[in-house]
C-alpha cells in the first residue's frame, strides 16, 4: 500500500527541514503551498498565513487539516557578556534543550549557537534539578553584549539544528514531526481524493499557531465553515520504555492511524472514518479523549455554529523532543484514510447527531 514515492518523500523531508515555529511559519507554509499548487484548483492564504488548497467537487465540503507550526524558542534578552536568554514558543521541554545545537533565525540570515550546559565536573552532584527555559542561555560565540545585539534581535525565533535520521524498518526520527506529518497527510489526502474524483469539495489546510492555543484553526474554521473537518496531528505512542502506566493509551507505532473518540470528536464522523478503514482495508487504532483532544479539532468543532470534527492521530514517540519517531507506513495509511473519508463524505452527510 506504500505510496511514498520519491516526490512524496522529498516533500516530507522538505517540510521536516524547513523551520516554522509558531508565529514564524512563512517558510514552511511556502513549501506546502508549492506542493499543493501542483494539483489543487485553488490555493490561498489569509492574513496570518493559514494556507488553504481546494479541489472543487460536490456541495458537501470537507476540510483535511494539519497545523504547520512547530514548537521552539524565542530570543528574550541578552546578557552583558554576550549570551542570549530564551523564552518558549509552545510546549518546549526544558529537559532536552541544554547541550543542543540551535539556529537563531534573524532578518539577516541564520546565526548558529548552542544551548549552554555546565560540565558535569563542575555541577553540584547533589543537585539534579533542571533549570527553566528562562534560565538557560544560548552561546553564539559573541564576546560581549554589544556584539550579540548586533547579530540577533529580541523576538527572533530559535530552533534546534535539524537532524533527520532513518532508523531500522524505515522509521524516521526528526524534530517537528509534530506536526509536519499532519500537513503532509492533509496535502496527500487532497491529492488522492482528487485522483479518485471525490463527489465533494475538499480543502486541505495548513494552520498556523496551533502550539500556542489552536489559533489558526479558529480563523480557518470560521472562514471555511466546512460540513466536516478532520484534524490530522500526532498522538502519543506509549509503547516505548518510560511511558507511565497512567498515560498508556494502547497506541503503538506501526499499527496504523488513530481515530479519537469522545469530546470534540463527532460520533457520525468517527463512524464514517471507521467504515472507511473497513472498506479500504486500512488498519486503524482507537483512542479515548474524554475531555479535549489538544489539537485543532478543539477549535474547529466550536467554530461558527459548530463544525463536526474529528482528530485523527499519527503514532509518535518522544513528542516535543528533537528525536520524535514515526513509522512512514502509518503516515501513508493516514493519507489514504483522509482521502477515503473525503471520497465517501457526500454519502455520509449530513453529519448530525440523531437525538
Amino acid at each position: 500500500m506504500l505510496h511514498m514515492d520519491t516526490r512524496r518523500r522529498e516533500f516530507l523531508e522538505s517540510l521536516l527541514t524547513t523551520p516554522g515555529p509558531s508565529g514564524y511559519e512563512a517558510d514552511s507554509q511556502r513549501v506546502w503551498l508549492d506542493y499543493v499548487s501542483e494539483f489543487a484548483d485553488e490555493v490561498r492564504t489569509d492574513d496570518y498565513g493559514n494556507a488553504v488548497a481546494k479541489v472543487e467537487g460536490g456541495d458537501t465540503t470537507v476540510a483535511l487539516a494539519g497545523h504547520g507550526d512547530e514548537i521552539g524558542f524565542i530570543v528574550r534578552d541578552f546578557t552583558d557578556d554576550g549570551f542570549v536568554k530564551l523564552g518558549r514558543i509552545g510546549g518546549s521541554d526544558k529537559t532536552v534543550s541544554r547541550g543542543q545545537h540551535v539556529t537563531i533565525h534573524t532578518a539577516d540570515g541564520p546565526v548558529s549557537g548552542v544551548v549552554g550546559q555546565t560540565a558535569i565536573h563542575l555541577r553540584d552532584s547533589d543537585d539534579d534539578s533542571v533549570p527553566e527555559i528562562s534560565e538557560q542561555h544560548v552561546d553564539v560565540g559573541a564576546v560581549d553584549g554589544d556584539e550579540v545585539e548586533s547579530l540577533v534581535d529580541r523576538g527572533d525565533p530559535v530552533t534546534f539544528v535539524q537532524t533527520l535520521s532513518e532508523l531500522e524498518n524505515g522509521r524516521l526520527a526528526a524534530r517537528g514531526m509534530d506536526n509536519r506529518i499532519g500537513i503532509w497527510a492533509a496535502a496527500e489526502g487532497l491529492r488522492r481524493a482528487a485522483e479518485s474524483d471525490a463527489d465533494a469539495t475538499v480543502y486541505a489546510v495548513s494552520t498556523v499557531q496551533e502550539e500556542v492555543g489552536v489559533q489558526g484553526a479558529k480563523m480557518v474554521g470560521f472562514d471555511l465553515a466546512p460540513d466536516v473537518a478532520i484534524a490530522a496531528d500526532v498522538t502519543h505512542a506509549t509503547d516505548a520504555p518510560g511511558s507511565p502506566g497512567k498515560a498508556a493509551t494502547g497506541v503503538e507505532l506501526g499499527e496504523g492511524p488513530v481515530v479519537a473518540r469522545g469530546s470534540a470528536n463527532h460520533p457520525v464522523a468517527v463512524d464514517a472514518l471507521r467504515e472507511t478503514s473497513d472498506a479500504e482495508d486500512i488498519d486503524i487504532q482507537l483512542q479515548a479523549t474524554g475531555i479535549r483532544t489538544g489539537t485543532d479539532a478543539d477549535a474547529f468543532y466550536t467554530s461558527r455554529g459548530g463544525i463536526p470534527s474529528v482528530n485523527v492521530g499519527l503514532p509518535n514517540r518522544y513528542m516535543h523532543t528533537p528525536v520524535e519517531v514515526i513509522d512512514p507506513d502509518d503516515l501513508d495509511a493516514l493519507a489514504d484514510l483522509l482521502a477515503g473519508f473525503a471520497v465517501r463524505a457526500a454519502e455520509q452527510a449530513p453529519f448530525s447527531v440523531d437525538v
